[in-house]
């Protein structure tokens, strides 16, 4: 949710200066290059946002507020993602260009800030109240910046001369009630000729978002098909007899029970085996709604202060530095565990013939049940630490001023995971092992002969539903887990920058400097769960640490100047070597020109070489167990082999019939496409092989200022990007995907078929470097400064993106697949808007368009390009339309030096769409981009 008129408002850092302007400034070093220069021209693509844009946006995370760039993708992972179980949990993260979020680098004031062992950075930590602005370059820059900056460079760059003191509170709220964002913060600070002080201190809260509050979320595949993406195991207790080898054999057995999906209602008797009935009978009754236990987004809580101070020893030599704590509280909720007796393989539980609470005395029995008095609630503590300091001066060289700075960079990343809801499976064992009742009437674990006293054994009566459920039972079986997890970095480092010589067309500018950094970090999971004796998910503990040495060179030389047709042409090369400790050197080079033409135009392009060095994730990751959602494409109706004839035939030949159907958890074929596997996956385990990621990025555009028509700027640039060796964690559906759609034996290999049921089994997916990624496209602006009439100012902003191709291969034995025209990877994305400001009042109006996009056909009747050939899911497409969000807000500027805001984003409460080839209500693929409700906001801020 945003205004985006406030977006596109100072959308170039290249517009045109007014004439006479450059005489007026003082060098500066543009994001993108290390030279100080007069000139805010550069030859590379920067958006920037000031404090007024930020204002305007009604917005308070600086993560929401980036995601609605027209340059931003979906989030692989938002601060909504509440399925996903990494720490990183309840951030913001950048995904520039869709590239991925770890290839977006993010400095504070030019400096690297802190990322977790996964190499994200949490956009949530850097309060938006202390921004000055912020810079967001479109381009490769690892030769200035080292590894990361493949997709570009966000620099936030904070105050530093503040005079006075503000205050400033913040109200809003999604039309529905919920989603509510209270925010409060406080900023002073003091300077004169030879010093300054800023302080800033803030506190932001965010109420969470239920997925069951709207009716297009209330279910995984909308209202349209409510019972197709219900949870096989139900919260009514489904039971079979245990077979010789620890699974499931004989018929299904459910309790009777008066509820339905929503887990409401009274189960009967469990003791009593005719109070059951045979599964299927009762469908969808006995089933569960999970969407209905689940967040769609969680609450978070930051609290933060900041400091930066600055001292002017003598007019050559100045002392900086930075000092920022923010604490990050995120809570998120999901359903209570679907569990069953091979939850964890290496941990049976089965409910013993010799319980009370057993139908069939003296048989053990194999057990089925979502156990929904105990949603699985998650909180993630996030400690954020930042401290910069350092010299920086200036001195002449033969009538040349040379710049140079020499500092400290320190960061560190705390983060303490909690957890309730899952199930501590030794206790669980006991609890449904031999009980009895006792003399007091009261159901004891043990004998009569043995008894077990209460405080180390409460029975459960796991097959009677919910209604059968104690306090004192779910408290006994609930686990509670800790894990921690820790990345530090520290930085060490020097530049210089200054003239050379002269060219006839002007100076040789020069900059150069040198970096050491170390990186280190732990993930620590809880003990009991990486055990297996739990039903989180069991993880290995991840330990690593790796050092760089760099080195960089920049060089800009103005070529020609002044003469017919060439008014200016200049080339900038840049080259940076890196020595990393864990996989070796990697150098990259960057080239680039500007071209003036005329006065009113620039014409620029550049060629850059990028790296991504595996991150302690990437090489030591401990990795997990994953349920993974997937789609088989064996499957003969959700899957590929339902449409492809290729696909059938490949899955023939592994011996699985034409009517092959992938398993639920019910034990029954799925009714909807990605639904979760019955066995654990292992994911996310660490290669120390890995080598880095190597980039091209090459871009070309021009930027023309009319002086013709005062105030117009119009640019147009294009991009192509191309990643290979790339580093990924990969997904089940990918793994079978390359399998049988992209015909990789790479892939095939990853996974097995169990030889009874034909189901897939045994699925690996870690880090590899595989393949390639490449994305190309337009980048469009056109910004008007009108000139002020009686009835005020007005500026007229747009900003689009054209998205031409985005393409991976994983393998180079695979085919290429295209994505762009997809989910979340629309052909245009823009951004529109209107500002007018009169005297001490202003008011803004913007639009936010998604392109039209396709998805997977999935249901009958629902597929309005049944002939469209793809490689991602097989023959026919979904096309849905565009999407389109209007934004209006007002200002005034009181006479008490105060300022008032107020405004509804979304105005016409437009609908995000229902999709099927991602999850819907899940929070898998929530981007928090596209509104949900209206939302209203209110601000207030004071001026001292």
């Amino acid at each position: 949710m945003i205004g985006t008129g406030a977006l596109a408002q100072n959308a170039q850092s290249t517009q045109a200066p007014d004439q006479g302007q450059a005489k007026e400034l003082s060098t500066v070093t543009v994001t993108g290059s290390r030279i100080h220069s007069v000139d805010v021209e550069t030859a590379q693509p920067v958006f920037t946002l000031t404090q007024a844009d930020i204002q305007k946006t009604g917005l308070v995370s600086v993560g929401d507020i980036l995601a609605n760039l027209t340059v931003a993708g979906a989030q692989t992972f938002s601060k909504a993602s509440v399925l996903t179980s990494n720490p990183e949990q309840g951030g913001q993260y950048v995904n520039i260009r869709n590239l991925g979020e770890q290839r977006t680098l993010v400095l504070v004031n030019g400096k690297r800030w802190a990322s977790s062992l996964a190499g994200f950075t949490d956009m949530s930590t850097i309060p938006a109240a202390l921004i000055e602005r912020i810079d967001i370059l479109k381009d490769g820059a690892s030769s200035i910046y080292g590894s990361d900056a493949i997709a570009g460079v966000i620099n936030i760059i904070l105050k530093d001369h503040y005079t006075g003191a503000e205050a400033s509170a913040y109200y809003g709220q999604n039309q529905a009630g919920d989603g509510t964002k209270d925010a409060y913060s406080f900023t002073m600070g003091t300077s004169n000729e030879k010093s300054s002080l800023v302080f800033g201190a803030n506190y932001t809260k965010e109420g969470p978002v239920w997925a069951s509050k709207r009716k297009a979320t209330s279910y995984t595949y909308g209202p349209n098909h409510a019972i197709d993406g219900l949870s096989g195991t139900g919260p009514w207790g489904r039971y079979r007899h245990v077979s010789p080898t620890g699974g499931a054999t004989g018929p299904n057995q459910v309790i009777n029970h008066t509820g339905s999906y929503d887990g409401v209602g009274v189960g009967a008797d469990s003791r009593n085996p005719a109070n059951y009935h045979a599964a299927g009978t009762n469908d969808p009754n006995d089933y569960f709604n999970p969407t209905q236990q689940m967040n769609l987004a969680g609450s978070n809580e930051l609290k933060s202060i900041f400091t930066n101070g600055r001292y002017d020893i003598n007019e050559y030599v100045t002392f900086r530095a930075t000092g920022m704590y923010a604490e990050r509280d995120n809570q998120r909720q999901i359903a209570g565990y679907p569990l069953n007796s091979l939850t964890q393989a290496t941990n049976p539980v089965y409910i013993s013939g010799g319980s009370y609470y057993n139908p069939e005395p003296g048989t053990d029995l194999f057990f089925y049940r979502r156990t929904i008095e105990l949603p699985r609630v998650t909180r993630n503590n996030v400690k954020s630490y930042h401290f910069d300091a350092g010299f920086e001066g200036s001195f002449d060289v033969g009538g040349r001023v040379w710049n140079w700075d020499v500092g400290t960079n320190y960061n560190k990343y705390d983060v303490v995971q909690y957890g309730s809801g899952n199930l501590n499976l030794t206790n669980l064992k006991q609890a449904l092992g031999p009980s009895f009742l006792n003399a007091a009437g009261q159901v004891q674990c043990g004998t009569a002969a043995n008894p077990i006293a209460f405080t180390q054994c409460v029975p459960f009566d796991i097959l009677g539903g919910p209604s059968a459920s104690t306090p004192q039972a779910l408290a006994y079986i609930n686990s509670l887990s800790q894990s921690t997890l820790q990345s530090v970095s520290k930085e060490y480092t020097a530049n210089i920058t200054g003239g050379l010589f002269d060219l006839p067309a002007g100076e040789v500018a020069f900059a150069a400097g040198y970096e050491h950094r170390k990186v280190s970090g732990y993930d620590l999971p809880d003990q009991l769960s990486a055990s297996g004796k739990t039903t989180d998910l069991a993880a290995g503990a991840t330990h690593g640490k790796y050092n760089t040495n760099e080195a960089y060179v920049e060089f800009n030389v103005p070529l020609l100047r002044d003469l017919p047709g060439v008014k200016l042409l200049s080339v900038d090369i840049a080259s940076r070597y890196a020595h990393y400790s864990n996989f070796g050197s990697t150098t990259n080079n960057k080239y680039s020109f500007q071209w003036k033409p005329i006065d009113d135009m620039l014409v620029r392009g550049t060629y850059a070489e990028g790296f991504r060095a595996p991150t302690l994730d990437d090489f030591s990751g401990g990795g997990s167990q994953s349920f993974d959602k997937y789609t088989d494409p064996c499957d003969s109706r959700f899957g590929a082999a339902a449409t492809n004839a290729g696909v059938a035939a490949k899955c023939a030949a592994q011996g699985l019939p034409a009517n092959f159907r992938q398993l639920a958890t019910t034990g029954l074929p799925i009714t909807g496409p990605n639904t979760q596997s019955t066995t654990a996956y292992n994911a996310g385990v660490g290669n120390a092989s890995l080598t880095p990621e190597k980039s091209v990025s090459k871009t070309a555009g021009l930027v023309y200022s009319p002086q013709w028509v005062p105030g117009l700027d119009v640019s147009a640039d294009w991009y192509n990007i191309k990643i290979t060796n790339v580093i990924t964690g990969i997904t089940a559906n990918y793994v079978l995907n390359q399998c049988y759609l992209a015909n990789s034996a790479t892939y095939c290999g990853q996974f097995g078929r169990d030889p009874g049921t034909g189901q897939v089994v045994g699925l690996n997916r870690g880090n590899v470097n595989m393949g390639m990624l490449s994305t190309e496209g337009w980048d469009f602006g056109a910004h008007y400064r009108l000139p002020e009439f009686g009835y005020g100012k007005f500026t007229i902003n747009l900003d689009a993106n054209y998205l031409s191709a985005y393409d991976t291969q994983s393998t180079a034995d695979a085919d290429i697949v295209g994505y762009a025209g997809q989910w979340s990877l629309p052909r245009w994305r823009a951004n529109a808007g209107v500002d007018w400001s009169m005297g001490d009042f202003g008011a803004s109006w913007g639009l936010r368009y998604y392109g039209a996009f396709r998805d997977e056909c999935v249901f009958d009747g629902e597929c309005n390009q049944p002939n469209y050939e793809g490689k991602n899911w097989g023959t026919g497409a979904n096309r849905k339309g565009a999407i389109v969000f209007h934004d209006v807000s007002a200002r005034y500027n009181t006479p008490w030096n105060g300022s008032i805001q107020a405004g509804v984003n979304n105005v016409f409460g437009k609908k995000r769409p229902i999709t099927y080839s991602v999850g819907n209500s899940d929070a898998t693929s929530y981007d928090p981009a596209l509104d949900i409700d209206r939302y209203f906001f209110v601000r207030y801020t004071q001026k001292f």
